[in-house]
């Protein structure tokens, strides 16, 4: 049987919710802790960033770009 968009929703909604309330949640003690400016120019909040904005686009490909976005570039002959 194949599950609709609405289905789908229903059953993830809540614990979306929730994981969204987690990222706000360490997003806001990182910004009253001493010291946040610099983690501002640390490249991984910026690539959390990057991150965030794959989440909010449309498509249906945001995991294998967040995927992507959090890879290391492959390296031609790694294993020699």
């Amino acid at each position: 049987m194949s599950q609709t968009s609405q289905n789908i929703f229903e059953r993830h909604y809540l614990e979306l919710r929730c994981g969204l309330l987690d990222l706000a949640a360490a997003f806001d003690r990182i910004e009253r802790a001493e010291g946040a400016g610099a983690v501002r120019e640390d490249a991984r909040m910026k690539l959390l960033a990057q991150g965030l904005e794959i989440v909010a686009s449309d498509g249906t490909d945001r995991a294998e770009r967040l995927q992507l976005l959090f890879s290391d570039p492959y390296v031609e002959n790694w294993n020699k």
